[in-house]
């Protein structure tokens, strides 16, 4: 019964996933193909940077469900919250340090994933009315 509580949650996430990782994909190929292949990488690695934070945080975030683990679910979301930034802060200083990428396509990625990650839930919800 409890983890039937966390399922729509799991679920969403899981949607939202992989909404992100298919348009990381659409863009890192569009850009290949149409400006080069360095510009298709970057995008990818911006994207890819994006969907593993949110992965990892999404794992901490539906870990524990119920209201007897209220306080396991808070802690457990923040710790996938702290992750998520440590993630995104480790895989951009590594991408700038030991990958040679395009600056433009790999942020211009990132931040589309990032709005994606905003404004796709809001059409779930609508959606379902």
């Amino acid at each position: 019964m409890v983890a039937a509580l966390a399922r729509p949650g799991r679920e969403l996430a899981k949607q939202l996933l992989l909404i992100q990782l298919g348009a990381v994909m659409v863009v890192a190929t569009g850009m290949a193909v149409v400006v080069n292949a360095e510009w298709g990488f970057s995008a990818l690695i911006g994207g890819g940077i994006f969907v593993i934070a949110n992965a990892v945080f999404a794992l901490f975030a539906f870990m524990f469900s119920g209201a007897r683990a209220a306080k396991r679910i808070t802690a457990s979301f923040y710790t996938g919250e702290a992750l998520k930034i440590l993630i995104t802060i480790a895989l951009f200083s590594a991408a700038y340090m030991y990958v040679q990428v395009e600056l433009v396509p790999l942020k211009l990625t990132y931040l589309l994933v990032l709005g994606i990650n905003i404004f796709a839930p809001v059409l779930f919800i609508n959606n379902k009315k």
